[in-house]
């Protein structure tokens, strides 16, 4: 081999280290998390975690929206929602009976009210008892959606369907299944 060639290949070789050492120090899509920054991210995380929440809202014909749950987490990317656990909520409407809701998890919207709550749902109101594993409340609706194995409980009655809205209000219960060759199966307690 030449001498010429061997300083080819040692300034190539050289070339190469100095072009891979360079690349991997500044590209930017290439960086290792350090454990310090996870410990960091850790921190701010946690720091969304609210222990023992409790929201009281009334409107201007005295009716009283209460939702506590023993945790909340403020959703990052809207602050205005946050993630429930062991959800209890009251319902207390001026001149009617109060209807309480509880749920392992919901989703409350801080603005307006609006609560979805999944998995155990169970409301009740006088010796009306509903469950489900869904529920969708809306103020703007003035109504409650439960659905996911939906059971209605009365002092007479029981049904199982896969939907029911209820007007908060009137307490005017519409109820229903998805397919329409399907029917709602009530039994009675006699």
């Amino acid at each position: 081999m030449t001498k010429k060639k061997l300083i080819r290949i040692i300034l190539i070789v050289l070339f190469s280290f100095f072009a891979i050492f360079i690349y991997s120090k500044f590209n930017p899509k290439k960086k290792s998390i350090q454990p310090a920054q996870i410990q960091e991210e850790e921190i701010i995380y946690s720091a969304n975690i609210i222990k023992g929440v409790n929201y009281v809202s009334k409107d201007l014909k005295g009716n009283e929206y209460i939702v506590e749950a023993v945790q909340g987490e403020i959703d990052l990317a809207d602050t205005n929602i946050i993630f429930l656990t062991d959800v209890k909520t009251i319902i207390r409407l001026k001149d009617k009976d109060n209807v309480n809701i509880t749920s392992d998890f919901g989703k409350y919207n801080i603005v307006n009210n609006d609560t979805i709550f999944s998995k155990n749902v169970i409301i009740t109101y006088l010796d009306n008892k509903i469950t489900g594993d869904y529920g969708d409340f809306s103020f703007e609706r003035n109504s409650i959606i439960i659905s996911k194995d939906v059971t209605y409980t009365n002092l007479e009655n029981m049904l199982k369907a896969d939907l029911i809205e209820m007007d908060i209000k009137t307490k005017d219960t519409k109820i229903s299944m998805y397919e329409q060759n399907k029917k709602v199966n009530i039994k009675s307690k006699d």
